[in-house]
């Protein structure tokens, strides 16, 4: 993994962990954010709070697809790519 992935995937499991109050690990080995025990109000305010930290904007219609860690960070790794 390379360097900036690395700093991008740490930051938004600090985001997840912090919203969803679950540590780091449980957040890094679960399949889906869902899982974890996020319900839809969760996932908005984690998609905000993405949006905020890495300055990008993330539509609705993608934002319902992100329901994994490798999802939600190679989406954001694309739009920093742009």
């Amino acid at each position: 993994m390379s360097d900036n992935r690395q700093q991008t995937y740490d930051k938004i499991v600090t985001i997840i962990s912090e919203k969803i109050k679950k540590t780091p690990d449980i957040i890094r080995n679960a399949k889906t954010i869902q899982e974890l025990g996020a319900d839809s109000l969760d996932m908005v305010e984690i998609i905000m709070n993405i949006e905020e930290e890495f300055a990008v904007e993330i539509n609705d219609e993608d934002a319902e697809k992100l329901d994994s860690l490798d999802r939600i960070v190679d989406y954001v790794e694309d739009l920093q790519k742009q």
